[in-house]
């Protein structure tokens, strides 16, 4: 249950998940609250079919309030702060995108997805975000959060 006192903390946008055959692109809110996982649209795996659909979206999500997110689609959900366990950003290289790996505690919630861990791919379009991840670090309200800023070890992988 969401309170109008809710304030944003950070928003990690234009993210995707990899599914078999498509991909679903992912904006992340995080609030003083909670972190809410808005499904922004899908597109095919195929490169005829393949567009990033989620403009439309994204632009309705950056229009509304905080207690409205979990509501705009069917498959958003929303992570109680206290259950969220650690937020793993990994530096893009030049051969594979940014990634960002958030694993949470399912024992106290009552609709479990994704068995507790996610990890989301930067789209071609996304800033790498280090920055927004880095300044969670600072934030006393995530100081049970265990977060982490990762760079490969060589450039090139």
């Amino acid at each position: 249950m969401t309170t109008s006192t809710e304030e944003p903390i950070a928003r990690l946008t234009r993210w995707l998940r990899q599914r078999p055959n498509s991909i679903e692109f992912w904006e992340l809110v995080l609030t003083d609250e909670r972190l809410v996982w808005c499904y922004v649209g899908q597109s095919y795996r195929s490169m005829l079919l393949r567009a990033d659909m989620g403009e439309r979206d994204r632009a309705i999500l950056e229009d509304s309030r905080l207690e409205d997110l979990e509501a705009l689609a069917e498959q958003n959900f929303a992570i109680p702060l206290e259950a969220l366990e650690s937020i793993r950003h990994v530096e893009g290289t030049r051969f594979r995108r940014a990634r960002l790996e958030l694993e949470w505690s399912e024992a106290d919630l009552e609709d479990t997805r994704y068995g507790g861990q996610m990890t989301l791919v930067s789209t071609s379009e996304a800033d790498p975000q280090e920055d927004v991840v880095a300044a969670l670090t600072e934030d006393s309200r995530l100081e049970h959060v265990d977060i982490e800023l990762d760079t490969p070890r060589w450039s090139l992988l």
